[in-house]
């Protein structure tokens, strides 16, 4: 059964390595992914390497390769609200939250994956993964999507416990380095890394990092978890 997706991230590239494999999975399945991005990732430290963007055109070019991305992964509906980078968690968080509703709205997502609140590390991360869950709890309660939060701090299974669940995506890992790869301002540093582990891949060798074939995802317990 063909289902509604949405994926909502601050930054170009927080899809890709986040969650590129678990959406290539869905697109295969047949459902209709949404990315919701809301920054450029303009104020993003990465230049590439060698350097060929500049702070000037760093938004322009990020957005280039978020694009590139989507086609890799497979998603038509990228929704880009350009706003400005590292400044998330001073936005209003009714708007913040009520700009999340709207999607949720338009596009009924069964399920939603986004950064599990307090557990980003980056407060863009933080900020707009909070605002998901405001805008899931203004919904009655049969009509809420499934919220699977990517967790990254270092305690995270100190405190969240293990993940619920480990998307294996061993079978598109090729397609995910190439996602990543697309974010060339922001992996280039690391390019030569992702061409060994796709190398190892075909070669048959296990020695391929985790976070490459496993997507690790926390559920968002509203009865029990806070935002706030």
């Amino acid at each position: 059964m063909q289902q509604s997706i949405l994926a909502i991230f601050p930054h170009p590239d927080d899809e890709s390595f986040v969650s590129a494999g678990t959406l290539i999975h869905h697109v295969k399945n047949g459902d209709m992914v949404t990315l919701v991005c809301a920054t450029l990732g303009q104020m993003g430290r990465r230049m590439g390497k060698p350097f060929f963007a500049t702070r000037e055109t760093l938004p322009h070019v990020r957005e280039k390769e978020l694009r590139q991305a989507c086609h890799i992964i497979g998603i038509h509906d990228l929704r880009l609200w350009k706003m400005q980078d590292k400044m998330l968690q001073f936005r209003d968080k009714m708007y913040l939250a009520g700009s999340v509703l709207q999607v949720i709205l338009e596009t009924e997502p069964a399920i939603i994956y986004t950064f599990y609140p307090k557990h980003g590390v980056h407060p863009d991360h933080d900020a707009l993964s909070a605002a998901t869950i405001s805008a899931v709890e203004q919904l009655p309660l049969t009509k809420r999507p499934i919220v699977f939060g990517a967790a990254i701090t270092k305690n995270r299974y100190e405190i969240l416990g293990k993940p619920t669940i480990e998307m294996d995506v061993s079978d598109v890992f090729r397609e995910k380095v190439s996602a990543l790869k697309a974010h060339k301002s922001q992996t280039s540093h690391i390019v030569d890394q992702l061409n060994a582990v796709t190398a190892n891949q075909l070669n048959g060798i296990k020695q391929i990092p985790e976070a490459y074939i496993k997507e690790k995802y926390w559920v968002y317990d509203f009865g029990t978890d806070s935002v706030s």
